[in-house]
């Protein structure tokens, strides 16, 4: 394998909507303008991305013994992602109800995770599960994360992250991966530090590798050794932005499994996210490898990235 995941899986209610709820001049009340019932999840999507882009890839994570594990089963199966490390737990599938604002392409997400479907001790640590060139964790069951992560690096193995939210154990499992994509919202809450650069530097006193952070429509940053790079966003008419971090991660690795500059994964890493974003659902906005090309050749030159 090129790219083993650890981590979620979720069947995804997805309402469109004309506004956000809740937001001035916006009534309580709003009339659906369409839904449909898609896979995702952020480890799910991250790998059908990485299938899309023409890497191996093999999911080890729980789903459910419902209708809703089967249905991600055949639709992670459907899409070249091998399942022979999946397990399935007697339990709901995690799931859901995703809230997409028209005018901007934001949504908002509302989830349920059956507490049955956490990995269990002795779960997902096998070493031959890790046979792969990177292992990909969430931080959903921090535990099985945190010792994923060190059997794999203990085997050769680099780790790649997706930290979308800080509890005690994340700087546990931060130490444990080899190059950390943070959600943007996240070096912050674990530093103190509102301005993304100082907040990468922070984190470099404790942590020697790559360091990414993902900015939505800022585009991404990186920091390689005391080296900033920041690559900005694709300006693209989003309709929905579910699973855009994950596409965005499946790009990075596939750029850092090609040997890619820093800049050139980013850069990759940010076409890839656009695209998704320019269609509604998680799964169903994972882009090709030509889809993400042609990106990169129609737009202007990228100016040069900022570095320190």
């Amino acid at each position: 394998m090129d790219v083993v995941g650890l981590g979620e899986s979720s069947v995804d209610y997805i309402n469109l909507l004309p506004h956000v709820p809740g937001a001035p001049g916006v009534p309580s009340k709003l009339r659906i303008s369409s839904q449909f019932v898609a896979v995702g999840g952020q480890v799910a999507t991250m790998l059908a991305a990485c299938s899309a882009l023409g890497l191996r890839a093999r999911y080890l994570g729980t789903v459910g013994n419902d209708d809703n594990g089967r249905r991600i089963r055949e639709e992670l199966e459907r899409r070249g992602v091998d399942l022979s490390s999946l397990i399935v737990h007697e339990a709901t599938s995690r799931f859901a109800i995703i809230l997409v604002d028209e005018s901007t392409g934001e949504r908002t997400v509302l989830w349920h995770r059956d507490g049955r479907l956490t990995l269990g001790e002795t779960e997902a640590i096998e070493p031959s599960a890790f046979d792969a060139r990177v292992l990909h964790v969430d931080g959903v069951d921090e535990e099985a994360a945190i010792r994923a992560a060190r059997v794999a690096s203990a085997r050769g193995v680099r780790v790649t992250s997706d930290l979308d939210r800080v509890t005690d154990r994340t700087p546990e499992l931060v130490a444990a991966v080899s190059v950390p994509i943070f959600a943007e919202d996240v070096p912050a809450a674990l530093t103190g530090e509102a301005d993304q650069e100082r907040a990468l530097r922070k984190l470099r006193k404790h942590h020697p590798g790559l360091l990414c952070v993902t900015l939505g429509p800022g585009g991404s940053m990186a920091l390689d050794g005391d080296r900033l790079v920041h690559v900005p966003a694709f300006p693209v008419d989003a309709v929905d932005t579910t699973g855009a971090g994950d596409v965005f991660r499946a790009g990075f690795v596939y750029g850092m499994l090609a040997g890619w500059p820093t800049r050139d994964m980013l850069q990759f890493a940010n076409a890839a996210a656009a695209i998704s974003c320019t269609r509604v659902g998680a799964l169903a906005g994972t882009p090709s490898l030509d889809e993400v090309n042609a990106l990169l050749e129609r737009r202007d030159p990228l100016p040069a990235p900022q570095e320190v």
